[in-house]
């Protein structure tokens, strides 16, 4: 996928090339001889009718490509018209610095495709097509990466900012400790740990293909699939947090070192339909998205609390990237008020990649959930407590093992809901 402008590069051509062959004509047609005889008695030279004309050609033939190519490809029109002023002024001091030295210099051929090119790139940029840059970098910014930003650039498909439903992936990594970091940390030591959160998931999600569609000082959260078109969206979204997790990790070893302190993660993933537009007026506007999805992934990473698990994923992420990952069934939820249950898993690694010993285990946690779901409160235990990993703590394993006590104690067992997340 090329990352320069690719739609720009032609018309650049097309126009440079149609100005030199229009200027090439006019020149051998000698429509340039009264003006080339008016100069040169301006500035008491004898008028010389043939100076140097093999340098002529590249000069006025460089003169069309480069303002074309300016013309189109900055986005200000004022940035555009110091360009073309500029190449203005460069052919006049020619004239005059040229003089200095007894040769006459005609600018008038290099003038007229300076003209023409700029007038041509004008009205190409001024359609819908010419200005899909100055569109993209005014509502996208630097939220997509260079290569995104070129892909959509590129494209044939027109941008739809005035809205569309469209299957996409929505990825939030949150913070939970900042009462704790704040209360820990001075005001700047507590602004330059949250930055560097903000700053590599954010770097990180971006140059993997997603849009970084917010970012405070709490959160953020990256679309895949849009605004650039993806199918695999869901798959890109589930291989993109289990990367940063193991980057934010990286991070958090060097906060560890500088500030004695850690930040306290945890990521949610869901896919679905949602409206995609570009929100906000003409002093505050993005590109965003929108819909119940939306908000079902940032209650999937608050869930994460609940589990102690570090990704979870709904059932849509699940089903359409099942090829690519390894999970673990965490619960059936209430998503809908009026609607069924729905299962929501937790993101362990890609496929291949976990040990003997760790599917081992995945598979024995999944056999104590199907117990769990039974009622069958011993088999459950036994199948959790076989589960537990000698390398460490294992949130959801401790969490079904406490909760499977708490109901043979006779104690209601909190049940995770959208209203308490």
């Amino acid at each position: 996928m090329p990352c320069y402008p690719v739609r720009y590069l032609k018309v650049t051509l097309i126009i440079g090339l149609l100005v030199a062959v229009l200027v090439i004509c006019l020149y051998e047609g000698t429509l340039f001889v009264p003006s080339d005889v008016a100069l040169a008695n301006l500035t008491m030279q004898g008028y010389i009718p043939a100076w140097n004309r093999a340098l002529q050609y590249p000069l006025f033939i460089f003169f069309a490509l480069a303002i074309a190519w300016t013309t189109i490809d900055i986005p200000r029109n004022s940035l555009k018209a110091v360009v073309a002023a500029g190449a203005l002024l460069q052919l006049v001091s020619m004239v005059w610095v040229l003089r200095l030295f007894s040769i006459f210099f005609s600018p008038f051929p290099s003038l007229v495709a300076i003209a023409l090119s700029f007038a041509a790139g004008i009205m190409y940029s001024r359609s819908e097509v010419g200005s899909r840059k100055r569109v993209m970098r005014q509502i996208l910014g630097d939220r997509v990466s260079t290569k995104t930003f070129y892909a959509l650039l590129n494209s044939s498909e027109p941008l739809n900012l005035e809205g569309e439903r469209r299957d996409i992936s929505v990825l939030v990594c949150e913070i939970f400790n900042h009462d704790e970091l704040e209360a820990a940390l001075t005001a700047p030591d507590y602004v330059a740990l949250t930055n560097s959160f903000r700053r590599n998931a954010a770097d990180f999600l971006v140059e993997r293909g997603g849009y970084l569609d917010e970012c405070d000082g709490e959160s953020l959260r990256v679309v895949f699939g849009a605004p650039l078109a993806n199918p695999d969206h869901a798959r890109d979204a589930c291989e993109a947090a289990l990367a940063l997790t193991e980057r934010l990790d990286e991070v958090n070893a060097e906060c560890h070192g500088v500030w004695k302190q850690m930040f306290d993660f945890r990521i949610g993933v869901n896919s679905g339909e949602m409206v995609i537009a570009a929100y906000g007026s003409n002093r505050l506007g993005t590109f965003s998205v929108a819909g119940e999805p939306v908000e079902f992934a940032r209650r999937l990473c608050r869930a994460n609390l609940i589990y102690g698990s570090r990704i979870l994923l709904s059932t849509n992420s699940f089903q359409a990237s099942e090829s690519a990952i390894e999970v673990r069934p965490m619960e059936l939820i209430q998503r809908y008020e009026d609607g069924g249950r729905e299962e929501i898993y937790e993101l362990l690694a890609l496929k291949d990649v976990l040990s003997f010993e760790d599917l081992e285990r995945r598979d024995l946690f999944w056999q104590g959930v199907i117990y769990y779901r039974e009622q069958l409160w011993d088999d459950a235990l036994g199948m959790f407590h076989s589960a537990r990993s000698s390398s460490g703590a294992d949130g959801p394993v401790e969490f079904y093992i406490r909760r499977i006590e708490q109901l043979r104690a006779g104690t209601p067992a909190l049940d995770w809901s959208n209203s308490r997340l």
